[in-house]
């Protein structure tokens, strides 16, 4: 019996031995565990770390001790980098282990992950997470971080980002989900997939909207755009009858995506109208048209009309498809922004985010395509270098968006931005010219809903607005405002 009960003593003190550090530790967590979740663009600086004077170093989440960060970073670099993640240790226990430090008193554990690319996601766990290259070179990269800090909150975040917690906008149905019609294009003889969104023309506008059952809105800027931002895009008039905007064959474009310096979304219309005593046939190229021009066959007629037709799939590509198709009012910008490309119903749906319009009025917009590279590539929209031309451009018109201050569903993780523009506006453009709002004290943020607010914030010395240049570019983005719920 007293062996029995020995037994069950020793038991119990071994279970409460490992209790013990299982329940400190979750005491620990509930008192010092907090979210971080923001996207920055950043340009790199000299590595100060001993021994990396010639490398360079973008310091993305700072050394902080007692801090832990634990989470995924998703980012785009202007050229190839390493993912450094240090660990916190004592000096003396360094042994040979490969190590970061500044004066050889402070040492830190280091992994240096070389994925050899300039974009990609990681999940990490550590002291401290930054960007690397082994060159002088300065480089710039926008990075998404998702993630929680356990310990002491880091001087970096709180001298940058004081209210990334709290207070908090939560606006409802900011992420809904829009269904869009597709079309059927030619590119060089081969299928390409697209929407058709905005136009400054009224006719194409009715007659394209009552074909696909599926409003197209007028952007009278939209005639203003420089013709370094445009492509080419030939509609039939006539000629074998098919599924073409105006009833018969499919439209051809002069570009995809996959021509990378001559892609834009912003097209010119060319008419095509096949001659009384010509027998039609399906063209299926530029060349093919030029060819039927030249042999008298077709008339071209190159129009006034501007139409917003963003490409979906082309020829050994599309836009992605994001991974997590459920939609929050927290849902990030990054990862996509298609939940579903179906070419049997012809039919993609998107994410559409929710905004204020220049007056307080609720918007919802997706995002197609952007210039520079950093920024399409983090959201996974359709990288479009042309629409740099438009930035000072009146085709272009102003979206505001915030850095910090108050926590909502805009793209850096703060309130929903603000447009200068909404539909049925005169003023109204697709593309759309990025502004950054900054609070310069960000604990007195407090939630601004139109654009007479950021001026009169302005005016007062509270935000700071400036352009946005991520990556030191020419920042444009195809926004088209839509509604969702037709």
């Amino acid at each position: 019996m007293n062996k029995y009960l020995v037994m069950t003593i020793i038991a119990v003190v071994i279970a409460t031995i490992f209790s013990v550090p299982l329940l400190t530790d979750q005491f620990v967590n509930a008192k010092t565990l907090k979210k971080i979740q923001f996207t920055q663009t950043l340009t790199s600086m000299q590595d100060p770390g001993q021994g990396h004077e010639s490398h360079q170093l973008a310091l993305i989440l700072s050394p902080n001790k007692g801090a832990i960060y634990d989470g995924s970073i998703t980012y785009t670099a202007s050229e190839p980098v390493q993912i450094v993640v240090l660990h916190e240790i004592d000096k003396e226990d360094a042994k040979g282990q490969p190590t970061w430090t500044v004066d050889s008193d402070t040492v830190f554990g280091l992994t240096l992950v070389d994925p050899s690319t300039n974009a990609g996601s990681y999940e990490f766990t550590g002291a401290a997470l930054a960007l690397h290259t082994k060159n002088t070179n300065k480089f710039t990269t926008t990075v998404s971080v998702d993630g929680w800090i356990r310990g002491q909150t880091p001087e970096l975040m709180e001298k940058k980002e004081e209210t990334i917690f709290e207070p908090a906008l939560k606006l409802s149905r900011s992420s809904v989900s829009a269904e869009i019609p597709l079309h059927k294009a030619f590119f060089d003889g081969k299928s390409v997939y697209y929407i058709i969104t905005d136009t400054n023309d009224k006719t194409h506008a009715k007659a394209i909207s009552e074909k696909q059952k599926w409003k197209v809105e007028i952007a009278p800027p939209l005639s203003k755009t420089p013709k370094e931002s445009l492509s080419d895009v030939y509609m039939f008039l006539n000629g074998i009858e098919g599924n073409g905007t105006r009833g018969f064959q499919d439209e051809i474009f002069s570009s995809t995506p996959a021509q990378t310096e001559q892609y834009s979304a912003i097209r010119s219309v060319t008419h095509v109208t096949w001659k009384d005593d010509q027998e039609p046939e399906v063209l299926d190229s530029v060349q093919k048209i030029l060819d039927a021009q030249k042999e008298n066959k077709i008339e071209l007629e190159k129009t006034s009309a501007i139409i917003n037709m963003p490409q979906i799939v082309w020829p050994d590509g599309q836009m992605s498809v994001r991974t997590d198709k459920t939609l929050t009012d927290d849902t990030p910008y990054v990862g996509g922004q298609i939940l579903e490309i179906n070419l049997e119903k012809m039919t993609v749906t998107f994410v559409a985010h929710r905004g204020w319009g220049p007056d307080g009025r609720t918007i919802y917009y997706i995002v197609t395509d952007a210039t520079p590279s950093g920024p399409a590539s983090v959201m996974g929209v359709t990288n479009a270098p042309t629409l740099a031309k438009a930035v000072t451009s009146p085709a272009a018109v102003d979206l505001y968006q915030f850095t910090n201050g108050i926590k909502g569903s805009g793209p850096m993780g703060f309130q929903a931005g603000i447009a200068s523009a909404a539909l049925g506006d005169d003023t109204y453009s697709p593309l759309w010219r990025i502004s950054v709002v900054t609070w310069n004290e960000s604990v007195k943020a407090s939630v601004l809903e139109t654009i007479e607010d950021i001026n009169a914030k302005k005016s007062a010395g509270d935000v700071t607005v400036e352009l946005a240049r991520p990556m030191d570019s020419d920042h444009v983005v195809n926004c088209p405002f839509i509604d969702p719920f037709q």
